[in-house]
């Protein structure tokens, strides 16, 4: 859907300066024109640090993992120096992807088109029947390099050369979320949700401080002190978190969600996670087109243990459960935002904390993103 106002005047129409108190979302436009669309990809995914692969997955010399991030086509790789290094998947040949794996080891990155070869470093190994190609330097064709790091027990890179480190980006989420102890859990299961929404509706759902749980996910909500939830922002992160009850209204969330608090934490632009004791989810959510993303789930428990494994399977059934419940109101959503009816709502300042931050972050990196583009065209 395109309107017919200009993309300067569809960011101008949100007022991301507004306190809380006054605030309304970011209008309907935003989720539903395809130039917005555009400029996300640009200002947004390819800028921030994104989720990309578990460090379980590259523990090894040659271990790699494909991926793509706004629209690149990506791998990642663990050298035989052990050093963990990120490329663009594309040949400098003819630009097919060299790694056409999800994941999986090698001892040497091959393309499939036409055989050119690159070491674990992205250096040019090797390009048949060459011979006689003048003023080609074989040092200057390897893979184009990309910022890689790690945090906890997951890998991050962006697109960015003149990014900052991912430890600025995640700010004093790493502080915060360190109690928790991450890196002693083990990955178990993976969950993928594709789902008819653009990518900030089920943001905006994560986000709205646990408004929809006791209307929308009545087992989840039969765990947590509603009146006791509270929701803080810092840096680029939000963190809800709530106390845990005993409750016996759903036996299977009772089971197997517990500790003495649930935490929810969100990571601009789109990365979350969720921790009980002993447990926890990330989500990833990848934007696919206007209309729709995609939504990865990795859960991970304290114990994968033959002997844990029926338990850690029903605790990714109610995960699922929820998944669903939420899948079908973010379509609604998506299709209520198209509606002539609707252009904005109001935000609750006792629940919608973090969407507020969510929507004047977004709105920063829009509006400087036109501003660059605008002063480039002079």
């Amino acid at each position: 859907m395109i309107t017919s106002a200009s993309v300067a005047e569809i960011l101008a129409s949100y007022d991301d300066q507004a306190p809380l108190s006054e605030a309304s979302t970011i209008p309907a436009s935003w989720y539903v024109d395809d130039r917005i669309a555009e400029l996300e990809r640009q200002t947004v995914f390819s800028k921030t640090w994104q989720l990309v692969a578990r460090l379980d997955q590259l523990q090894k010399p040659g271990d790699f993992v494909t991926a793509t991030v706004a629209g690149e086509p990506i791998v990642v790789v663990r050298g035989h120096d052990q050093l963990l290094r990120a490329f663009y998947n594309v040949c400098r040949h003819h630009a097919a992807a060299v790694v056409s794996e999800p994941c999986g080891n090698a001892g040497i990155l091959h393309c499939p088109y036409h055989g050119w070869n690159y070491g674990l470093d992205g250096a040019l190994k090797g390009m048949p029947e060459f011979d006689g190609v003048k003023n080609f330097e074989r040092q200057q064709n390897g893979l184009v390099p990309i910022q890689v790091d790690t945090w906890e027990c997951l890998v991050f890179i962006n697109l960015d050369p003149n990014a900052a480190p991912l430890a600025n980006f995640l700010g004093r989420l790493v502080e915060r979320a360190a109690p928790l102890n991450l890196a002693k859990l083990h990955f178990f299961d993976r969950k993928v949700y594709d789902i008819a929404c653009n990518w900030k509706v089920f943001v905006d759902n994560y986000l709205d401080g646990g408004y929809h749980v006791p209307h929308l996910h009545k087992g989840l909500s039969s765990v947590l002190d509603y009146k006791a939830y509270t929701i803080e922002n810092v840096d680029r992160f939000c963190l809800q978190s709530s106390p845990m009850v005993t409750s016996e209204e759903d036996a299977a969330t009772a089971t197997t969600r517990k500790g003495d608090r649930a935490w929810y934490f969100w990571q601009y632009p789109n990365f979350m996670f969720n921790c009980y004791e002993g447990y926890m989810d990330t989500n990833l959510t990848i934007p696919l087109d206007t209309d729709h993303c995609r939504v990865v789930f990795d859960f991970y428990f304290s114990d994968v243990s033959e002997a844990r494994r029926e338990y850690n399977r029903q605790s990714v059934s109610v995960g699922d459960r929820v998944q669903d419940e939420d899948l079908g109101i973010c379509e609604a959503v998506q299709r209520g935002l198209k509606s002539r009816a609707y252009g904005a709502g109001r935000l609750s300042v006792r629940r919608e904390a973090g969407e507020h931050l969510f929507h004047r972050l977004l709105a920063a990196d829009l509006k400087a993103g036109v501003a660059t583009t605008a002063a480039a065209a002079d």
